[in-house]
């Protein structure tokens, strides 16, 4: 009787895996919604990428969300709920001991369009950034950002530069 048993779950678990459907598992690779792409350049020479340095990232509702230290590239995701998201790109001391050097506001304001990828994996979200709109610096006394400029408004993978930071 318990081998018997053991046969039944044995066939179970194999039938079930076997009625798998290839659109019943998300395959790794498979885009998803991309992140914005920031690539940093000196101001004083704009063709020149340079490294940040104990850059943290965060939102309106987060403090501390992303850490980037001795790279020219970063990538942050947008919110799929809403068209417009606001982060704070802080300068601080150090990546273990963060104290604000200097703090500029940035709105990355977009439309967003959810496409379907699959049943397993769902749905993707790609942005548009607005023409005008689509990413500025809130301007203060101290502004460590001294200039950006948008290169590909539309935010459909990872694969590109979307914005330049100078500073």
């Amino acid at each position: 009787m318990k081998k018997l048993k053991i046969i039944i779950v044995s066939i179970l678990i194999a039938n079930f895996f076997w009625s798998c459907e290839k659109d019943d598992i998300c395959e790794s690779g498979t885009p998803t919604t991309p992140r914005l792409i920031i690539e940093f350049y000196d101001n004083n020479n704009i063709t020149i990428k340079k490294n940040i340095e104990n850059l943290v990232v965060g939102t309106d509702t987060e403090v501390a969300v992303l850490k980037f230290n001795g790279v020219s590239k970063i990538e942050i995701p947008l919110k799929t709920n809403v068209n417009l998201s606001t982060f704070y790109f802080r300068l601080t001391t150090s990546e273990n001991i963060p104290t604000l050097i200097n703090e500029d506001k940035i709105n990355v304001n977009y439309t967003k369009k959810d496409t379907y990828i699959s049943r397993a994996c769902g749905f993707k979200t790609v942005f548009t950034l607005n023409a005008n709109t689509g990413f500025s610096v809130t301007a203060d006394a101290n502004n460590w950002i001294k200039n950006s400029t948008v290169l590909q408004p539309n935010v459909l993978n990872e694969n590109e530069t979307h914005v330049k930071i100078f500073f």
